[in-house]
């Protein structure tokens, strides 16, 4: 599959056409941000672990019934998908309390809830990516009642999933951001990546953050825990 035209760049990837009208090339950049992008730096190698474990990901939920974008890895850096148009809808589910949940509503850290809660937050880093409700999407037409629907059960299925595989590794799934698209059909597909990046996981004996927290709050060695994200979930698609 050839590259053609640059598309867009953002925080971690950058996006081209191909010579398939209806397919794009995604390349996995190894920049860090957060804060929305307050806070930046670039680390060898971790494009390549968010490209590999992101690609195993999307497989295993592809085999498990979940419409996505992903057709297949390309090599280290590069991955193929289907064109979509994004969705201006940022999902993020969370199992257990953390990060800005904490401090928008004061609540402890660590707290197991009871069932998943799913928040929207608009995709708009100009604006840093306020919350909102799904009044406001409808409303503002960034999403339709049926899409909506149809976002939460994917999303929840997902969550239902992830979990399930990343306890058979030892790892406790706390929290993580979906995104959506459409494609040329208007079918909803998951779509961006899912990642140490895009996701929070705590080593269940050790509590062990093994994600971007690393980054965000100067805990060091963060490349070491997205290679131990990949060396646990590598090790299971060996035993497959």
């Amino acid at each position: 599959m050839e590259k053609k035209d640059f598309i867009y760049e953002g925080k971690a990837k950058k996006v081209f056409t191909t010579d398939d009208p209806s397919l794009c090339l995604i390349e996995y950049k190894n920049s860090l941000t957060a804060f929305n992008a307050l806070k930046k730096d670039s680390i060898e190698g971790k494009g390549r672990l968010n490209n590999l474990i992101s690609s195993a990901l999307f497989e295993y939920l592809r085999k498990e019934g979940i419409p996505t974008h992903f057709v297949e890895r390309l090599d280290d850096l590069r991955q193929l998908v289907k064109k979509v148009t994004i969705v201006p809808i940022e999902v993020v589910v969370r199992n257990i309390t953390t990060g800005t949940l904490c401090k928008r509503l004061g609540v402890e850290e660590g707290l197991r809830l009871p069932r998943p809660l799913v928040e929207l937050y608009l995709k708009d880093d100009s604006l840093g990516d306020p919350i909102i409700t799904e009044d406001h999407a409808l409303l503002f037409g960034w999403a339709t009642e049926g899409q909506l629907i149809r976002i939460k059960e994917i999303t929840l299925k997902v969550n239902s999933l992830l979990t399930s595989l990343f306890s058979e590794l030892g790892i406790i799934l706390v929290d993580f951001k979906l995104e959506f698209g459409l494609d040329d059909k208007g079918n909803l597909l998951l779509a961006d990546e899912i990642s140490p990046d895009t996701c929070r996981f705590w080593d269940e004996q050790t509590k062990n953050r093994l994600d971007k927290d690393r980054f965000r709050k100067d805990l060091g060695d963060v490349l070491g825990a997205y290679e131990e994200i990949w060396r646990r979930l590598s090790s299971r698609e060996a035993r497959a």
